[in-house]
């Protein structure tokens, strides 16, 4: 588990930005080659089924940009900001994947389809369950309107007057158009590596609790907001069906309306993710015909 300060992050959002665009850049230019052979490309599929189904299970990591939790509670006279809050994920399949039920630790799982003649245009379904932890014991600055007072001060943001998680899932749902651009394939397609980019949008599902100035909710699931997120990585398929995926992920989530006990609070923040999955992927839908 790590943090960073906001110009740290910077840094490290910039690299990985420009990764991303390293990345992308020859998919658009292997795209144009692609068209150029589509002959070729047609050639090659005929009598093949004309899509592909898959679906992968792994595990996740990130690193999350500061945040400010916006705290509104008019049953107690209450309308305050805490600014600058640092959050951490919380692994737990560092210490084990068998010893526990497997979706405990922080885990991904994709399901996807290829639809195209040439299946390197897909449509998929994507879920990170990702927690999100405020660290104990950091000062956190607060400004608005506290119990009917105006405030603005620093305190220290500890258990067990205050604590609030996303522990059981900041929960990413995505619905993402997936690129994909042949790197490797031999004859038989004994391996075969590939090159993925991803974007999608969709809703948040999270696990709220929190306890705030000694006033506890009942730890909820609760749809939350929505995210975008920008994934891309490498796909490498052995015998056919069985592969391995390793992806980086750039996401922007924003929470709003997480029930506390009373009020409600809203929070946006960027995450940085690593994600190791493992996955069966098979032909599926009618025979491509010659034309």
């Amino acid at each position: 588990m790590m943090t960073f300060k906001i110009k740290e992050y910077s840094i490290l959002k910039t690299i990985v930005m420009i990764s991303l665009i390293l990345f992308f850049a020859p998919m658009i230019v292997l795209s144009q080659e692609t068209q150029i052979n589509s002959q070729a490309v047609a050639k090659d599929i005929k009598g093949k089924r004309k899509g592909e189904f898959y679906v992968s299970w792994g595990y996740n990591t990130e690193w999350y940009t500061h945040t400010n939790i916006h705290v509104n509670q008019p049953a107690l006279n209450s309308n305050y900001t805490l600014e600058d809050i640092v959050g951490h994920d919380h692994q737990l399949w560092n210490t084990g994947i068998f010893n526990k039920a497997i979706t405990i630790p922080q885990f991904s799982c994709r399901a996807g389809y290829f639809f195209n003649d040439a299946k390197d245009l897909g449509i998929e379904l994507n879920y990170d369950h990702c927690k999100f932890i405020v660290v104990d014991g950091q000062t956190a600055h607060m400004v608005g309107t506290f119990r009917g007072k105006a405030v603005d001060t620093n305190f220290v943001f500890a258990w067990p007057h205050n604590q609030y998680f996303l522990n059981n899932g900041a929960n990413f749902i995505l619905v993402n158009l997936v690129k994909r651009m042949h790197i490797i394939k031999d004859k038989n397609e004994y391996i075969k590596v590939d090159a993925l980019g991803k974007v999608g949008f969709g809703p948040t599902f999270p696990h709220v609790q929190n306890t705030l100035f000694d006033l506890s909710n009942k730890g909820h699931f609760q749809v939350g907001g929505f995210n975008e997120g920008l994934e891309a990585g490498i796909k490498i398929t052995f015998f056919k069906y069985i592969y391995i995926e390793y992806t980086n992920k750039l996401d922007w989530a924003d929470y709003y309306g997480l029930r506390l006990s009373t009020g409600t609070s809203h929070q946006a923040f960027g995450t940085y993710e690593m994600i190791g999955n493992i996955g069966i992927t098979f032909p599926m839908g009618p025979r491509v015909k010659s034309n």
